[in-house]
């Protein structure tokens, strides 16, 4: 007993861990007791326990361990990983499985689970286990004759069904028609054939009026759906094939043996019944959706079932998965106290748009209305009976030849013409004089979602259908004179759905209906918020199926207008606009100066000092306005275009300029937000910010516009806002890095107060020199070197334009090394954080330190050699080893070889005259420089065959978990901007170079022959010094 009571305490201080890998003394206890006495443990306690009165927890205390510590041993996950699991480990398993109690079962199979995976499911190891499953079955308690029988049925089907479960979905994304596993071939045909022999035999016994069979016989009814569910949802293993009509014949039985009578209230044995309902209903849905071809003669049956379904809120999951789309819609109809109390949630459900805030069911939100809706597409796509004659196309007239007549009597309709669209049609479209009646609003709400789930049925059909559908049974709901928001917000919403199919004909009557509703106003009784945001994602949808207005003015105007910093509309409001400025390029170009001054007043009263965070809608105007102006400066005209087009457009950039930088002025030169007992502008909107700024200074064209537009006030404020930058997971640098290239360029040509040195502040301000504009970028710019691998392109492209565009005098010489000693610091850092294997991230990297050591040799080195044992060699020999042809993806640009060559020629002068101390490292330094030399004479494009290595490599290597995150692709293909160093000739550094050193670089230092021979060929005048 003593030692009972031992055990008992054991598994419960196991379970209380948890499995923690930390605890050292449950590892030694894993060794000690081994698999199979925790098998035992738990098969005697699940025998023993409920049945002699004791207590399942120390049971599921024991699997619980189990289960956590099989988790943890065996990476189910991993496609490369392999258990090696013992039998002797699995017998006991399949035992104790098929004998425990429920509550020990439900954990205990999560064990079975993870293990089958692993063994059965990937490396199809376990041939024992599917022919010993199935003797387990036909000897479990409910189904064996015999007496005292040790399996127990529904724990040996649950065994099966978590054997099938993960053949649910394809094991191999990457084959276009992937094959039925054979694992699960050989269960269908060794399992569930015979099993839906039992099956059969247990409805029958089910459906008999005389006869109410057992809860266990209702769970196993639930299971073998499930199995079978699990069976067919991707694969249709080819023993099922011959079975499946008597198989859905027993479902529809059960599904005909379901009651909804609201007067009875369900016991536990019914609800069982419910389920296998649902799960009958789930299997309907997979054979129809993914195996038309053996499921087509049984469609008019499962039509027939689902149709006898009535609406019942006691199951709502059943009733969605059930086609009683056809009474269910149209007996609900809207849900008004939705409407009126939480309008953004009735927006969600029934209206929902590709609009941000108003998305809705598109992806996440299920209903019963949206899962009947969804079962009706797909039920209107689906072949009726053939037809022998029909009024409505579907066959041939009498007056065909006789050979077109049988050929046409083959024909099949589909089921939307022969029976979805009849009955809508029952449905009158409401008028002046019903339009206000409950009944009447109720029904047509129906049919308009109706419409909604045809909407690939209806695409289907002849243009002059959908023409018809939309004049006679949508539009002409626009034109009642008090009509329903309800039904004016649903025909919103069906107009945008069928975007697609529109025809050119009805462009002025749909963007007529669609303004008139976006402008309804709220009256009395009734907000119409929902009929204004269904009309703008209408319009939306419209401008993203590229059916555009006859006249874009009337629609920006509406919108514009509308456009109210105090209304909830606004960010509605405001997305349209974006899209129609998208959609509408240069039909709306005219009119951006206007918008953009018009947007500009109307956000600045939103602006005031001392708010702590800017609110949602004036994010939103930043964004608009960005969108705005980069448009604006897309559309620039070519030099080819007329004089007249190109002043024009010149006008309209210094309006949107000077609109830009009042905006911009009130943002951030206002004092705004207290920060360590300072006021500081709101670091909010940074990425929209950066492209207004951008856009101010691409219309300068003098010094006077720079002062006038207060654009050095303005950088200042950005700057200081940037190097505070810690945003790198929102990806919002694209802009700032392009506003970044600007600035320099706009100090290059016309000079920027403060940009490289800040003035002092004046009096009564203390004399403390502050953060000048060019060390802003640059705190940015190291931040994103260290910190966020997809901007180390970017960044490192800024990093050679500070260093090198801006002329720096002997007063500033100070603040252009301590860049360097920032941009060197955070490239090193970054290095030698994936220096262990050559890849791509190597180069931008490596050419940073190269510019900074080309500016400031000395600093760099002592940098280097102080932030890493050997720091400066580690960097020279990777430099070294870029221009070699063994690195991948090698150097693919002129400035590329030109600053390799230049940085390698400046370390073995140095190297060299360090008293022979680097002379080893010079030379590898100087093949390494012949190297680069040559390949500034092959051919640097990229060959269709290179290109296709390369990303077959990147595609191997992401598979193994090998890539690291290198940025666009794009982003690695630019020019480095390296100023004055443009203007140096590489061969005559080298020519110095040989002059000074070839005795200790050349002579008789095994310079490889091929290496010798590849540069003479490319540069022969310097086959004099190479001359043994």
């Amino acid at each position: 007993m003593t030692g009972m009571r031992e055990g008992e305490s054991r598994w419960v201080r196991i379970a209380e861990d948890g499995g923690k890998a930390g605890d050292r003394s449950v590892k030694k206890k894993e060794r000690a007791y081994g698999f199979v006495i925790i098998f035992l443990e738990i098969e005697v306690r699940g025998e023993r326990g409920c049945k002699g009165g004791g207590n399942n927890g120390q049971c599921v205390a024991a699997a619980t361990y189990l289960k956590n510590f099989t988790r943890r041993n065996i990476n189910s996950e991993n496609p490369n990983s392999k258990s090696n699991v013992s039998k002797e480990f699995k017998d006991q398993l399949m035992q104790s499985l098929l004998k425990v109690e429920p509550p020990v079962l439900k954990v205990l199979v999560e064990t079975f689970r993870i293990i089958i995976v692993a063994e059965f499911v990937k490396q199809n190891n376990w041939p024992e286990l599917v022919p010993e499953l199935w003797s387990a079955i036909q000897n479990s308690n409910l189904i064996s004759t015999g007496v005292n029988c040790e399996w127990k049925t529904i724990n040996a089907l649950t065994v099966l069904q978590a054997l099938v479960r993960p053949f649910q979905y394809f094991l191999n994304p990457k084959v276009a028609k992937e094959p039925v596993p054979p694992q699960l071939e050989l269960i269908a045909k060794e399992i569930l054939v015979p099993m839906l022999s039992l099956f059969h035999q247990l409805v029958q016994k089910a459906l008999s009026a005389q006869v109410r069979i057992e809860m266990e016989m209702e769970k196993i009814l639930l299971i073998v759906c499930k199995c079978i569910y699990f069976t067919v949802r991707s694969h249709m293993p080819s023993a099922l094939v011959p079975l499946l009509p008597s198989f859905c014949h027993n479902l529809i039985g059960l599904l005909g043996s379901l009651s909804f009578d609201h007067g009875v209230v369900p016991d536990d044995q019914y609800l069982l019944r419910l389920k296998t309902g649902k799960r009958t209903l789930l299997v309907f849905r997979t054979l129809i959706t993914r195996h038309r071809k053996y499921s087509d003669k049984l469609m008019p049956d499962i039509i027939n079932s689902a149709l006898k379904i009535k609406l019942d809120f006691l199951s709502e999951r059943i009733i969605s998965l059930a086609f009683d789309v056809i009474s269910n819609i149209l007996e609900t109809g809207p849900d008004v106290s939705e409407w009126e109390e939480d309008a953004e949630e009735y927006i969600r459900k029934n209206l929902p748009s590709e609009l941000e805030e108003i998305s809705g069911w598109r992806e996440d939100l299920f209903t019963a209305r949206k899962s009947a809706m969804n079962l009706l597409g797909v039920i209107s796509l689906s072949k009726g009976p053939p037809m022998g004659t029909s009024s409505n196309g579907c066959s041939a007239s009498s007056k065909r030849k006789k050979s077109e007549k049988n050929k046409s009597n083959n024909q099949r309709c589909s089921m939307g013409e022969l029976l979805v669209l009849p009955f809508l049609s029952k449905f009158p479209i409401p008028s002046g004089t019903n339009a206000s009646e409950a009944r009447i609003i109720n029904d047509y709400f129906g049919v308009l979602m109706a419409y909604g789930g045809l909407q690939d049925f209806i695409r289907e059909q002849k243009p002059g259908y959908i023409t018809t559908l939309a004049q006679t049974r949508l539009l002409p709901l626009y034109k009642i004179p008090v009509s329903s928001p309800f039904l004016i917000a649903s025909a919103n919403w069906i107009i945008g759905e069928l975007a697609s199919c529109l025809t050119e004909e009805m462009n002025a009557d749909v963007y007529s209906s669609l303004l008139k509703a976006l402008t309804m106003p709220d009256n009395e009784n009734i907000s119409c918020y929902p009929v204004r945001i269904s009309a703008a994602g209408a319009i939306a949808e419209l401008l993203e199926n590229d059916y555009p207005p006859p006249d874009w003015l009337p629609l920006l105007q509406v919108v514009i207008s509308r456009i109210n910093v105090e209304d909830e509309e606004t960010l509605i409001l405001f997305q349209l606009l974006c899209s129609v400025v998208e959609a509408g390029d240069e039909s709306v170009m005219d009119h951006i100066p206007f918008m953009i001054t018009s947007l500009v007043g109307t956000l600045l009263k939103s602006i005031h000092p001392g708010m702590e965070t800017w609110p949602q809608v004036l994010e939103k105007g930043f964004a608009t306005l960005a969108v705005m102006s980069q448009s604006w400066e897309n559309s620039v005209p070519e030099e080819t275009e007329q004089i007249e087009s190109s002043e024009k457009w010149i006008s309209g950039r210094t309006t949107n300029a000077k609109s830009l930088s009042a905006l911009l002025e009130r943002a951030w030169l206002t004092p705004m937000h207290p920060v360590d007992g300072e006021l500081r502008p709101l670091p909010t909107c940074l990425d929209d910010s950066s492209t207004l700024l951008r856009s101010v200074m691409l219309s300068v064209t003098g010094s006077n516009a720079i002062q006038q537009l207060k654009l050095s006030e303005l950088l200042l404020v950005w700057a200081d806002l940037i190097a505070d930058w810690h945003a790198w997971e929102e990806l919002e640098d694209l802009s700032v890095f392009d506003c970044i290239k600007e600035v320099v360029s706009l100090h290059s040509k016309y000079g920027l107060e403060n940009f490289i040195v800040r003035q002092m502040p004046s009096p009564p301000a203390p004399p403390v020199p502050q953060q000048s504009i060019i060390e802003g970028i640059g705190a940015f710019v190291s931040k994103a070197i260290s910190q966020y691998p997809s901007a180390t392109w970017r960044a490192s492209s800024c990093v050679h334009m500070l260093l090198n565009v801006p002329s720096y005098s002997f007063e500033t010489e100070n603040v252009k090394q301590s860049l360097v000693n920032a941009f060197s610091r955070a490239a090193f850092s970054r290095f030698r954080e994936i220096q262990s294997k050559p890849c791509s991230l190597w180069k931008p990297l490596l050419f940073v330190i190269s510019s900074c050591y080309l500016c400031y040799p000395d600093t760099v080195e002592a940098i280097l050699e102080r932030d890493s044992d050997k720091g400066f060699t580690i960097w020279v020999s990777a430099i070294a080893f870029l221009g070699t042809g063994s690195f991948e993806p090698g150097l693919s640009t002129k400035s590329e070889i030109k600053l390799t060559a230049m940085t390698l020629a400046k370390v073995i002068e140095r190297l060299l005259g360090q008293q022979n101390s680097g002379v080893e490292l010079s030379r590898d330094c100087f093949k390494s420089l012949l190297e680069t030399l040559d390949s500034e004479e092959d051919e640097l494009e990229e060959t269709e065959e290179e290109f296709l290595e390369r990303y077959a490599k990147a595609a191997s290597a992401l598979e193994n978990d090998m890539v690291v995150d290198e940025g666009d692709v794009e982003d690695q293909e630019h020019e480095i901007e390296l100023g004055s160093l443009h203007e140096a000739d590489e061969e005559k550094v080298v020519l110095s170079l040989i002059e000074r050193f070839g005795h200790v670089l050349i002579q008789g230092h095994g310079i490889p022959t091929q290496i010798i021979s590849s540069f003479l060929n490319a540069f022969p005048k310097f086959s004099c010094f190479f001359q043994q």
